[in-house]
């Protein structure tokens, strides 16, 4: 046996493990089973605004919102270092209400799905979980919710796996992708070129 053949097979099976991930990860992606759930976007839910508020724009802020939810009306602007919850009173920085009050909240957003979602709430240092293992976070900033499942988890590392991310250290994980990459690359010339010389 050639060189090059040796070198060939030596490579594809280095590359059997990398090329049996890539085949069922990409089908995964293609068909994206159980996406629509594990990424869907959580908002909190809005009601008519029911009183007025005089606002009184300051020269910093670069966006404004208003809204109201089951815990009242919310003032929300934006700055240069981001968004701000205000008071729509006196407009002082409006701060973190009581637990039990998030927790009105977040179950007045989770209500929309409670299939995903559940009934019960648990309060964590992340931020909250469901009766269901869904983590949800809130940015009482800019009054923005997130969540994770189960499910967002492991697509989430399915895709790790695809890019070859499976040391969890980021500068690692990059030399893994560029050896996967160049072992590819080789793998093809050297096939191309025993194809070329059997002709």
């Amino acid at each position: 046996m050639s060189l090059p053949r040796r070198v060939h097979r030596f490579l594809g099976w280095c590359l059997i493990l990398p090329f049996f991930i890539w085949a069922v990860t990409g089908l995964i992606f293609f068909i994206k089973p159980g996406y629509q759930a594990a990424f869907s976007y959580l908002t909190i839910k809005t009601y008519p605004i029911s009183s007025a508020v005089q606002i009184n724009p300051q020269p910093d802020w670069q966006e404004v919102k208003l809204l109201q939810s089951v815990l009242g009306v919310h003032l929300l602007v934006k700055q240069a270092d981001g968004w701000q919850q205000l008071n729509p009173q006196d407009f002082t920085v409006r701060s973190l209400p009581e637990e039990d009050e998030l927790q009105l909240l977040i179950k007045d957003a989770i209500s929309v799905d409670p299939q995903r979602y559940g009934q019960q709430l648990q309060k964590t240092d992340q931020g909250f979980i469901t009766d269901t293992d869904v983590q949800i976070q809130l940015d009482w900033h800019s009054l923005s919710v997130s969540q994770q499942g189960k499910d967002t988890e492991l697509i989430n590392n399915l895709y790790k796996a695809h890019y070859l991310q499976w040391t969890g250290y980021k500068s690692l994980d990059q030399v893994v992708g560029v050896m996967g990459l160049v072992l590819l690359m080789l793998t093809t010339v050297l096939g191309i070129r025993l194809l070329i010389r059997r002709r």
